[in-house]
């Protein structure tokens, strides 16, 4: 065997530079939704936030921060977002995605990182308890686009950014907007939930497209008591509305067809 040629007894991991650091850090976006005060009754005012941490120690002491964390040996990187998705917010089981990794040159003062980015998105009703963390000097949600014109520290504003981004295609796309509603909703609070996310979002036929277009034929279907009757809901409106609920189904959408 040719010792010019690397394999399993003569493979050195020196030879190799290996990155300083592999963290995880995640975007985590929530709709909150504050009530009218008006006579009549209407929607609430719902506002896209993001989690933000403020460091708490060298570097970027004092910034405000995305959470995350490195990521230990014994865990992959997505258990990894998981982890400190339990402690910096809280929360488990909810939805959250991996969207891209971070490696520019000089990114972050501590060395060569890559930083691994996830999307999760909570619901407001799980945040409420958040608290800062032992490595965090405070912990607060901010409308994103406050956090976009922010100094944030290392290149977290890029990825904020780009996973706003990828929400808002998400959103259009598939059935995320779950995440942000009640097991039963009005297609109002859908509609609304939607814009809120995608503010240039306009469809004046939704409620004829959504419960009826083939394409999206499935997706949500009307919620029903225990008797089969249609359950009804008048919170946000004089006129009781429909209740509707997601189902299981996931449509297969194409740019042909």
């Amino acid at each position: 065997m040719d010792p010019n040629i690397e394999n399993e007894s003569n493979y050195n991991p020196s030879k190799y530079r290996t990155p300083d650091g592999a963290p995880s850090d995640i975007v985590i976006f929530t709709i909150t939704s504050t009530e009218k005060s008006t006579a009549k009754k209407a929607l609430p005012i719902r506002e896209l936030q993001v989690l933000l941490i403020q460091r708490k120690k060298w570097p970027f002491e004092g910034q405000w921060a995305l959470p995350g964390g490195f990521c230990r040996e014994t865990e992959s990187m997505y258990e990894c977002a998981q982890r400190e998705l339990r402690e910096e917010a809280g929360v488990t089981d909810v939805h959250m995605e991996y969207f891209n990794v971070y490696s520019k040159p000089g990114r972050d003062p501590r060395g060569w990182i890559l930083s691994h980015a996830f999307f999760a998105l909570v619901h407001e009703q799980w945040l409420l308890k958040r608290r800062a963390d032992d490595d965090a000097a405070d912990v607060r949600l901010v409308p994103v686009e406050e956090a976009l014109r922010m100094e944030l520290a290392f290149d977290h504003r890029e990825i904020l950014t780009d996973a706003l981004s990828k929400v808002r295609e998400k959103m259009l796309t598939t059935t995320i907007a779950r995440e942000f509603l009640p097991e039963e909703f009005t297609i109002s609070e859908l509609y609304q939930v939607i814009q809120t996310v995608v503010p240039d979002f306009e469809e004046r036929n939704f409620i004829r497209k959504i419960t009826s277009t083939q394409s999206r034929k499935g997706i949500i279907e009307e919620a029903k008591d225990r008797h089969g009757e249609p359950k009804l809901s008048n919170r946000y409106s004089q006129r009781a509305a429909q209740l509707y609920r997601f189902t299981d189904f996931s449509p297969q959408l194409s740019i042909y067809s």
